[in-house]
């Protein structure tokens, strides 16, 4: 299984993609996508579709997990990176490819094993998990990445359970 993990914002889009066998994870990619801070939203929103769409399309995942945004910190900050997610899901969506939406609390908890861990110790899981020599750069790319091991972590934990409850009691 090939996941696109997506960490949205509004200047800068983390992506990172990575491959799935059994329990084995293998790096396949990561950057961030930039845009000029002043430069107006809808030219943002355009430029980051149309990236994600070429990777989309050049990488061909099975799945695209995207960051939601956090609403307690800033609702302002949070509706605007809500508008990041959108243009995400949208360009996985036009090309048929299920998304998958989690949390911080959920990425940090599926990533680091803990819900309250800091930035640094999820790159550091992620460092480990995809057998790095040191932490992905820029931190959005990291971000992205623990996306997509939180989305594969959850999807072998709704295996496990459903194997569960079909073998007989």
């Amino acid at each position: 299984m090939r996941i696109l993990g997506i960490d949205p914002g509004t200047v800068v889009v983390g992506y990172g993609v990575i491959d799935s066998e059994g329990d084995e994870m293998t790096l396949v990619c990561f950057n961030a996508l930039t845009c000029p801070q002043r430069s107006p939203i809808g030219e943002r929103l355009s430029y980051f579709y149309n990236k994600l769409s070429e990777i989309i399309s050049r990488y061909q995942p099975d799945a695209v997990a995207v960051e939601s945004p956090f609403m307690a910190k800033n609702a302002r900050s949070a509706l605007a990176i809500g508008k990041a997610q959108a243009v995400a899901i949208l360009a996985a969506a036009n090309r048929k490819i299920p998304t998958y939406e989690y949390t911080p609390t959920q990425i940090k908890q599926r990533a680091a094993s803990y819900g309250a861990s800091s930035k640094e110790q999820v790159q550091e899981m992620v460092r480990l998990q995809l057998g790095l020599a040191e932490a992905p750069q820029p931190n959005d790319a990291a971000d992205a990445l623990a996306v997509a091991i939180c989305h594969l972590r959850e999807m072998h934990l709704s295996n496990l359970l459903a194997s569960s409850e079909q073998e007989p009691r």
